[in-house]
């Protein structure tokens, strides 16, 4: 195996740094939509609010967990370098594995929560189409 250096890591730090700045749009988003949907809510107490907050409560949970495994993949980047940068090479290359796990699973509930997202839309569209119909 090839030996971890300081720029293995620190190729890492864009890349996270983007995913970060997306999963914050995605929770802004659902932020506003959130308080639009909770003044529509409190003006007639629809039904069908009230499924749409659940799902918009699970995405936004999704979304939390997947800006704590990324937030700690990329701590553990810094750690991996700092164990570098002292000597700790095995250490380092543990902690950068888990660091990249990390990573993954965020990914791989960002998959999730588009799967979610899109299910949610396709609910909408198909609501219009059947509205469409009816004229």
């Amino acid at each position: 195996m090839e030996e971890l250096t300081l720029t293995t890591p620190a190729l890492l730090f864009s890349a996270i740094s983007l995913i970060m700045l997306a999963y914050t749009n995605r929770f802004l988003a659902y932020a506003a939509v959130i308080r639009n949907l909770h003044d529509r809510y409190l003006e007639k107490m629809d039904a069908s609010l009230i499924a749409q907050i659940k799902n918009l409560k699970l995405r936004l949970n999704l979304t939390r967990w997947m800006q704590i495994f990324g937030i700690v993949s990329l701590l553990l980047c810094v750690l991996t370098m700092f164990l570098i940068y002292i000597d700790y090479h095995i250490l380092a290359v543990w902690i950068f594995g888990i660091a990249l796990i990390l990573l993954l699973l965020s990914l791989a509930l960002l998959v999730r929560e588009i799967q979610i997202s899109i299910r949610a839309l396709s609910l909408h569209l198909s609501d219009i189409e059947s509205h469409l119909k009816k004229k």
